[in-house]
């Protein structure tokens, strides 16, 4: 496994980026904890959750999964950097979802209790929320790193002006502020470019990557049966097939696996930390590893924007 530093700190995670979100819901228990074993063997140090996790509201499921996998011992918590995060609904009544620095005091309690930890790695918040100013958000952070609670924080779908808010307002505060931007970005999806990717660049976050593989469909063809034939990822390979066919002609060309392709694709961004590796079974996990050793020429590269073209940074993408 290679390893990078989370944007501009000093904190060296793996560059993938373990992904636990089918832990529960679609993966048992007792194959999530082989699966998080197996990573560690390969040397993934960097799991990423959230409460809302398992999708039965306030219940945590998937990091209660996490945390007795932590409670085993052998050194899981302190091989492991874990990323989680707090916006989602965890209950019905007022303040119990959101970034009003009540409810992320409260959350990253819960999500602690869960976790079986007395501190959460990197605290992501899972969506930009307008409503609560950064002097408020950022003094929930500021009280739970003081306590040792959170020890960075990052973002997860914000713009790139959203990016330049909260570090400048962190910036007046002398606090860190933003390290980490959690994006859908993949060869079928580069909006980010524009704006979030310059931005992410220039104040120094680590970009990790969600739906690195467009919902399955870079990763081959629709199966008969899984993920790929089930809603929007379906929906996309009847709308871009023609544009995917020629991602799986040109990976039978260079003799790699698309799936591995796409994920090296990302690895050779020099805004990615980690791209979200979400595997259900011990095999997919085990077939991911190939995507780190892939070093991919300037004529591929050219090809595969020929295939899926980006964008220029705003506003040159559209202006003079």
């Amino acid at each position: 496994m290679e390893y990078t530093n989370l944007g501009r700190t000093g904190l060296k995670v793996s560059r993938l980026c373990l992904g636990t979100m089918n832990f529960g819901p679609k993966t048992t228990e007792p194959d999530s904890f082989a699966i998080m074993d197996r990573a560690l063997e390969h040397g993934i140090n960097f799991f990423d959750t959230a409460d809302v996790y398992g999708w039965k509201k306030g219940e945590g499921i998937t990091e209660q999964i996490i945390g007795r996998w932590f409670a085993q011992g052998g050194g899981r918590r302190e091989k492991t950097v874990i990323a989680t995060k707090v916006y989602g609904d965890m209950g019905d009544w007022p303040n119990e979802a959101r970034l009003s620095a009540l409810h992320i005091r409260r959350a990253c309690e819960a999500s602690l209790r869960r976790l079986q930890t007395d501190y959460i790695d990197l605290y992501q918040m899972h969506h930009v929320f307008r409503d609560s100013p950064w002097e408020e958000i950022w003094q929930a952070y500021e009280i739970l790193v003081q306590q040792g609670k959170v020890i960075y924080a990052g973002s997860s779908n914000f713009a790139g002006w959203h990016i330049t808010k909260a570090n400048e307002a962190a910036k007046q505060r002398h606090f860190m502020g933003l390290v980490s931007e959690q994006s859908k970005y993949s060869l079928l999806e580069r909006t980010v470019e524009m704006e979030v990717v310059p931005a992410c660049l220039d104040y120094g976050l680590g970009m990790i990557p969600w739906s690195p593989l467009g919902g399955g469909v870079l990763g081959g063809r629709p199966e008969a049966e899984g993920r790929r034939t089930e809603g929007w990822a379906k929906d996309t390979y009847e709308k871009k097939g023609d544009q995917l066919d020629k991602w799986y002609a040109l990976c039978a060309e260079i003799g790699e696996q698309p799936a591995d392709a796409a994920l090296a694709w990302l690895l050779h961004q020099p805004v990615v930390t980690a791209p979200i590796i979400g595997p259900r079974t011990m095999a997919q996990l085990d077939g991911s590893l190939r995507a780190v050793e892939i070093k991919f020429d300037a004529d591929t590269l050219k090809k595969i924007d020929e295939i899926f073209p980006g964008f220029k940074t705003s506003p040159e993408h559209y202006a003079w």
